[in-house]
């Protein structure tokens, strides 16, 4: 597989939230606003990219016997400093998405590509997979916040998009929980009817 294959395939083949349905807590919990949904996904990414290259620099060190906690500690360590530089440079995102942030730790995306790929492949390879698994997250992640926050509040980014249309009555049940479970399931039968239908 070419450098290019493994970047591409974390967007589209292998996208953790519609294909693999990896990280489903901050996908359904954090994705009421398409600016929470994008905070989080670049927080994701950032420890997804670092965590990889680090693991991938340390494959041959870590016994194999120890790898799943000797990961996690890795994992916790970004976790923190994306915790820290987040309360200090952009607080108010960070006061919104809360518990969340820490819990990028036992994101399952994050843990399952240190142990599929990082810890099998060299850094170059490492990086990219863990760029191109973050960037689908973070796309999936501002696509679900985007469908929920237009349709529950009219807005996008904060921004009010259908003022204008002066019939458009919010859908509360868009901002609330079962909404993120009904935007998800319709984007992932729809990414699966599009996949049908191309194959």
């Amino acid at each position: 597989m070419n450098d290019l294959r493994v970047f591409w395939r974390g967007i589209f083949d292998e996208n953790p939230t519609f294909r693999l349905l990896l990280g489903m807590c901050p996908t359904l919990a954090v994705s009421i606003a398409a600016g929470q949904g994008l905070g989080m996904g670049l927080a994701a990414t950032a420890v997804l990219v670092a965590s990889n290259i680090l693991i991938s620099l340390l494959r041959s060190v870590i016994p194999d016997k120890i790898r799943i906690p000797c990961f996690i500690v890795v994992i916790a360590t970004f976790v923190t400093m994306v915790d820290l530089i987040m309360a200090a440079f952009v607080p108010g995102l960070h006061e919104v998405l809360g518990i969340f942030i820490p819990l990028i730790v036992v994101n399952c995306i994050i843990l399952q590509r240190a142990e599929a790929f990082a810890s099998k492949n060299g850094v170059w390879r490492s990086t990219l997979d863990g760029l191109g698994m973050g960037v689908g997250f973070t796309l999936a992640l501002v696509l679900v916040s985007a469908i929920r926050e237009i349709l529950g509040s009219g807005t996008l980014f904060g921004l009010e998009i259908l003022g204008f249309w002066q019939s458009f009555e919010p859908m509360g049940i868009m901002v609330s929980p079962p909404g993120a479970f009904i935007v998800l399931g319709l984007l992932i039968g729809l990414i699966n009817f599009l996949s049908l239908r191309k194959a």
